[in-house]
């Protein structure tokens, strides 16, 4: 265990911790909802720096933090779509798409194949994390940038298909 997979495993903790301060109403819920939510969003851009720069980079990390990301959006877009703040159809796409993608990677690695993560996936996370961010604090903004998150998401998806479609031949 290094400090990167420490910051994955946090944000694995920290999801239903901001469910309940998203779902419930508590004092000062929502504003600390919204902080562990970018806390959380932060360690995923943390953990892989710390990774890479420290050569820190392990199985267990790069199994986990795919995993960490789809639990922190789905545990978001569940309670968005709970407070009324998101379409259901709008969080089906991005979660379909999600773990369609994470599935095909789960194939492609007992395959022995690793299909890395794309700058494509990389700008469909950080926009996921930014409309989730924006909505939760009430920027109008927040709900065009959701609907812009699912297209890059459904393309980055499409991107994913298409490099391990040899994969799924097999």
């Amino acid at each position: 265990m290094n400090l990167p997979n420490w910051l994955t495993f946090s944000r694995i903790f920290l999801v239903p911790v901001f469910m309940v301060f998203a779902l419930f109403k508590l004092p000062s819920g929502d504003l600390i909802a919204t902080v562990l939510f970018v806390t959380a969003a932060l360690t995923d851009y943390l953990d892989g720096y710390l990774a890479r720069k420290g050569k820190m980079v392990t199985k267990l990390g790069a199994l986990l933090d795919p995993v960490a990301d789809k639990l922190l959006i789905t545990g978001a877009l569940l309670s968005l779509v709970q407070l009324g703040k998101v379409n259901a159809l709008i969080a089906m796409v991005i979660l379909a798409r999600e773990f369609a993608v994470m599935g095909l990677r789960l194939v492609a690695a007992t395959n022995g194949v690793e299909i890395k993560v794309s700058n494509f996936g990389k700008l469909k996370t950080a926009v996921q994390f930014l409309a989730v961010t924006a909505i939760m604090l009430g920027y109008k903004i927040g709900t065009p940038l959701l609907y812009l998150s699912a297209t890059i998401t459904v393309l980055s998806g499409v991107e994913y298909y298409i490099k391990g479609a040899h994969v799924l031949k097999e």
